[in-house]
């Protein structure tokens, strides 16, 4: 099973981007599923998770600017990122806990993807 995150980049503060993370290989049940961030000498931190229940949690400085969506026929999760700030630059990995067929409870991490926003 691995995760494959895409969508990041350059972009000038204002602007938008869309993250996918597909987790490829049977899951058949997946607990949480969001995505978190890491600045270069800042530790990584939650920006948006589908938790158990299928509810979501936003980090405070992201909410109202960015939307957590996914799709489980596809085993994919989305982050559009609206109205971008230079502080929202890092590194954005997806996250997805759950049950990995034949090896049983997995927290899996993605290989992460490049968003820099310029001033």
């Amino acid at each position: 099973v691995q995760l494959q995150a895409s969508g990041g980049g350059l972009v000038q503060a204002g602007g938008s981007l869309r993250l996918s993370c597909v987790a490829s290989g049977s899951i058949p049940s997946i607990n949480i599923m969001g995505w978190y961030r890491q600045a270069p000498g800042k530790q990584r931190e939650l920006v948006a998770t589908f938790i158990s229940d299928g509810s979501t949690e936003y980090k405070d400085s992201v909410k109202g600017r960015f939307t957590i969506s996914r799709d489980n026929s596809k085993n994919t999760v989305y982050l559009q990122m609206n109205s971008l700030k230079p502080e929202d630059t890092a590194v954005y990995y997806c996250n997805v806990v759950g049950v990995i067929t034949g090896l049983g409870p997995r927290n899996l991490w993605g290989q992460g993807t490049q968003v820099t926003v310029s001033s």
